[in-house]
């Protein structure tokens, strides 16, 4: 006879087990106190390719996948990862990427001004040299303020390195930035014969890179952690291949454009030539767009250094943008406390405080 429904207990409930198993769930993970640290060199489909034990007898280059619990976690170039499993470094062997420790600096940037998510382009970099062309392709004064602001912000110290000033001169452009503590390296070679490393374009319109500006830049990375940037076809990668006897692909200009052609996918991070410990640079795609999403427009004011005594005059709360009433700056610009430049460089500033509407939220992304 069946029973009424009102006799049944706890203990008439069956409890189906778990199709993934039994083991009770716990946020708690593993220390992997005994993981081995390693340096990451390049990203490449979801491999990550670090150098173990660096500087030392047993320097290895290990291959590792991330492991689950960091899906959402952006791994780039320079960052300090704990390994285990498979850290031989032999072929075909499998490290799991477990942690990334804690980052000294992280250079950043977004597709555009409203683009929330913020893009890791490196990690841990000490040095970022700024690359343009003095031609083909022209330079943009828009594009180094941008990478300026984004160096400041991230706590990184700047260069500004201008190749092919044999086919234009530079001066116009330097004048922006002559009041401003930035150590600038150019790069003039106008003999087809000349010395120096070879950037031509297919064009033949690229100029030659002089080993005297090689040898300049060299001086600044010992012990440094160095990053490029650049659009594509300023001579980027050819650099590189000079200090690090690399083989990085380099490309021209697009005669039609006037734009370089991609030539780097991924970044990658290499040793330089006769170089002390921890002396690396490191090879970025080139860009289209440097967005400054992530950087509080509060801040941008100070990648200005030559027009920020200007805003002592400014009234409290003021924007110091293009809608600014009574801004101390037209007053400073106008009486020469910027140099020559003060226009131009107001006007740039400008620009990026007029960003339309920046987002509230970000999203944390690779580059």
């Amino acid at each position: 006879m069946a029973r009424s429904t009102g006799s049944w207990d706890e203990s008439d409930v069956r409890i189906r087990p778990n199709k993934r198993g039994t083991r009770p769930r716990t946020k708690d993970r593993p220390a992997y106190e005994d993981a081995e640290l390693g340096r990451i060199v390049t990203v490449d489909r979801g491999r990550y390719t670090a150098v173990v034990d660096e500087d030392t007898l047993g320097e290895r280059v290990v291959v590792a996948a991330r492991a689950r619990e960091l899906r959402r976690t952006p791994v780039v170039a320079g960052d300090f990862v704990a390994l285990v499993g498979d850290v031989s470094g032999e072929p075909d062997s499998l490290a799991r990427l477990v942690r990334v420790e804690e980052r000294r600096t992280l250079l950043r940037r977004s597709a555009d001004d409203t683009d929330p998510v913020e893009r890791v382009v490196v990690a841990n970099a000490d040095q970022l040299v700024i690359v343009v062309a003095a031609a083909n392709p022209e330079p943009r004064t828009g594009f180094i303020d941008r990478a300026l602001v984004a160096a400041y912000d991230a706590g990184i110290s700047p260069l500004l390195c201008v190749t092919k000033a044999d086919l234009k001169d530079p001066a116009e452009l330097l004048s922006n930035y002559e009041h401003l503590d930035l150590p600038v390296i150019v790069s003039r070679t106008a003999a087809v014969d000349a010395s120096g490393v070879d950037t031509l374009s297919d064009e033949g319109l690229s100029a030659r890179l002089d080993t005297e500006a090689v040898a300049e830049l060299r001086s600044y990375l010992d012990r440094k952690v160095t990053v490029t940037l650049g659009h594509s076809g300023v001579g980027k990668s050819t650099m590189v291949n000079a200090l690090t006897g690399a083989q990085r692909a380099t490309g021209g200009v697009n005669a039609v454009t006037g734009r370089g052609r991609h030539t780097s996918s991924s970044a990658l991070a290499l040793k330089v030539l006769d170089a002390p410990a921890g002396t690396w640079i490191i090879d970025t795609p080139g860009i289209r767009s440097f967005g400054l999403a992530h950087v509080d427009p509060d801040r941008i004011l100070s990648a200005f250094p030559d027009l920020e005594p200007g805003t002592a005059d400014c009234a409290r709360g003021c924007k110091h943008d293009a809608a600014a009433i009574d801004c101390g700056l037209d007053a400073y610009v106008a009486d020469g406390g910027a140099g020559d430049a003060g226009v131009a460089r107001l006007a740039s500033l400008r620009r990026l405080l007029g960003a339309e509407e920046r987002p509230e939220a970000k999203e944390l992304g690779t580059v």
